[in-house]
């Protein structure tokens, strides 16, 4: 069976529309595992007051409950940005397998920080 990252791609995208429509920054995620996607989200930080709400935290807390399990190391993450420092430590944590992100955020995206010291993505990755 083969990954078709558009799709997927499109499903974080109709995520970051959501995010849009409630005056979010527009910002998307899926998990995937088994080229199925078990969890969805899109960024939350206005409407939950809490600045950790981005897409891929919801949608990674959501996948762990969904397997039962804290580490993600055969799931792939779709999101529309590069995820930040914060989201790519929990990544990291997560053990995630893949990441594939739709555009660079050269601001705050953790690979800015990667040239300076270790990877923050898990070595596996």
């Amino acid at each position: 069976m083969t990954t078709d990252h558009a799709h997927f791609m499109r499903q974080a995208l109709n995520e970051a529309q959501r995010a849009f429509e409630d005056d979010e920054i527009p910002v998307g995620a899926v998990v995937v595992c088994q080229n199925r996607i078990i969890a969805r989200a899109h960024n939350q930080t206005e409407r939950l007051t809490d600045v950790t709400a981005h897409a891929e935290m919801l949608a990674l807390t959501a996948a762990a409950h969904h397997l039962g399990a804290k580490y993600l190391p055969d799931c792939t993450l779709y999101v529309t940005l590069e995820p930040c420092t914060m989201c790519g430590g929990a990544l990291y944590w997560a053990q995630i397998g893949t990441v594939v992100f739709g555009a660079n955020d050269d601001k705050r995206g953790y690979r800015r920080w990667q040239y300076q010291q270790a990877s923050i993505l898990h070595p596996q990755n």
